[in-house]
């Protein structure tokens, strides 16, 4: 965990974006801190990544919704 957050400081300085979709009922806790929403990541050194770059969407909350609730909520945070 601490390793993908050092990386995601990192590239935070980048034009990149990263997508985590989450698939199943496993307990999503460290994704929701890597998506950094209402905490921004920090690395071990204590920098804190320049942008939010992760977006985290659970796949089961879409379930029996149209496909493009699950793709708008999936890249809410690309630059436009």
């Amino acid at each position: 965990m601490q390793e993908s957050m050092d990386k995601i400081v990192v590239a935070s300085t980048m034009p990149i974006s990263i997508i985590i979709v989450g698939i199943g009922s496993a307990d999503f806790t460290d994704m929701h801190k890597l998506d950094g929403d209402v905490v921004r990541v920090r690395d071990r050194w204590g920098n804190v990544a320049r942008r939010d770059i992760v977006q985290f969407v659970e796949f089961s909350k879409f379930a029996g919704k149209p496909i493009s609730s699950l793709a708008e909520e999936v890249l809410q945070e690309l630059p436009g």
